[in-house]
């Protein structure tokens, strides 16, 4: 499932997938395979972007 949430996030603070990965400690492939459902991330990588982002956990991961 894609997470649009993160990209609008990151978008938000005018940011790149290279910056948010440099921010969080990944490669930016790995952002954007987050961004496209194509990655799962670990729980500590997700607790990682949603600190860089200055969102929650079910801001960015909670499925409706």
């Amino acid at each position: 499932m894609k997470n649009l949430r993160i990209k609008a996030a990151r978008a938000g603070l005018d940011i790149s997938q290279a910056e948010l990965a440099e921010k969080v400690g990944v490669s930016r492939q790995t952002i954007s395979a987050i961004e496209k459902g194509d990655y799962n991330p670990t729980i500590n990588l997700c607790i990682a972007i949603c600190k860089a982002l200055g969102k929650t956990l079910d801001e960015l991961f909670w499925e409706n």
